[in-house]
C-alpha cells in the first residue's frame, strides 16, 4: 500500500506542478482543478445520497456550479462571485420544487450547497493565487500543505503515542500533528531561501503553521464528514490515496490561507 501511495503521490505531483509552472496556451492548472475538483464533487454527492437514500442532492447542478466556481477568477467582473452566490442558493429550490422527489428536499438543497461551496469556492483560492500573484505563490502554499501532510504521516506513523482526535480520526497523533508543522515550516524556509517569494524568514515560520493547522484541521473535518457518512475513503481512484475528494482535505483551506495573506501581510522580504 505504501509503495502504491508513493507512486500514485509522485505521478501526480509531476503533473500538478506542470500545471502550476505553465499557462501557455491554456491555463493548466485552472483546467487541473476544474477537472479535479468536478470528480471531487461527483465522490461528494454520491456519499450523501449513498448514506442516506433520502438525500437526493442536485448533483449536475453541483458539479456545474463547483467548476463555474474554479473558473471564476478568470472573468474579471466584481459581482461574478454575488451572482454564482445567489444561483447557488436560488436555482436548486426551484429545481427541488419540480422534480417528482420531495422528502427531505430541505437537506438535498443544503447538501448541494455545501458541495459547491466546500469543494468549489475554495478550491477557486488557487486560481486566484495563480492569476493574482504567481506560479511561485501556488507552489508554496502546495509544498508546505504535502510537507505538512508528509511529515504528519511519517511522524505520527512511527512516534505517534498520543491521539489527537480518537472520537474523529483514532490514528492521528499529537506528535503527528506536531510533526506536521514542524514539516511545513522547514519546507517553507527552504522555498524562500530557493525562490524570489516576498516574504522573510519570521513570515514564512509564522505562515507555514498557520497553513499547516488548517490543512491538518482540513483533513479532520472531511474525516469527521466521512464518518458522519459511515465510509473509509471517498472513492478508490487514485491507488493508496482513496478518491478525489481525499487528497484536497488539507489543501481546500491553504490555499485561502495563502491568498489572503499575500493580500493583508504581503512584505518584501529581507
Amino acid at each position: 500500500m505504501l509503495k502504491k501511495r508513493i507512486i500514485t503521490a509522485f505521478c501526480l505531483l509531476l503533473v500538478l506542478v506542470a500545471a502550476i509552472w505553465f499557462d501557455q496556451p491554456l491555463p493548466w492548472l485552472t483546467i487541473f482543478i476544474a477537472v479535479w475538483g468536478g470528480l471531487a464533487a461527483l465522490e461528494f454527492y454520491k456519499i450523501v445520497s449513498t448514506s442516506n437514500p433520502k438525500i437526493v442532492p442536485l448533483t449536475a447542478f453541483g458539479i456545474i456550479w463547483t467548476i463555474l466556481f474554479i473558473v471564476s477568477p478568470h472573468f474579471d467582473y466584481a459581482y461574478i462571485i454575488p451572482i454564482l452566490l445567489t444561483g447557488t442558493i436560488v436555482i436548486p429550490p426551484i429545481w427541488l420544487l419540480l422534480r417528482q422527489h420531495k422528502e427531505d428536499a430541505f437537506l438535498s438543497w443544503v447538501w448541494t450547497l455545501t458541495g459547491i461551496l466546500y469543494i468549489g469556492w475554495l478550491l477557486s483560492y488557487f486560481v486566484a493565487l495563480r492569476l493574482d500573484f504567481g506560479r511561485e505563490w501556488v507552489l508554496y502554499a502546495c509544498f508546505v500543505t504535502f510537507a505538512s501532510d508528509t511529515f504528519a504521516f511519517f511522524i505520527g506513523k512511527t512516534w505517534g503515542k498520543h491521539p489527537l482526535s480518537p472520537t474523529i480520526s483514532p490514528r492521528k497523533t499529537q506528535e503527528g500533528a506536531a510533526g506536521g508543522i514542524f514539516g511545513a515550516i522547514v519546507i517553507s524556509l527552504l522555498i524562500v531561501w530557493l525562490s524570489d517569494i516576498p516574504i522573510n524568514y519570521g513570515y514564512a515560520i509564522i505562515l507555514a503553521i498557520v497553513v499547516s493547522i488548517f490543512a491538518q484541521v482540513g483533513d479532520l473535518f472531511e474525516s469527521l464528514f466521512k464518518r458522519n457518512m459511515g465510509i473509509k475513503d471517498s472513492g478508490n481512484s487514485l491507488p493508496g490515496h482513496g478518491g478525489f475528494l481525499d487528497r484536497i482535505d488539507s489543501l481546500v483551506f491553504a490555499g485561502v490561507i495563502v491568498y489572503y495573506y499575500v493580500i493583508l501581510f504581503g512584505l518584501p522580504a529581507e
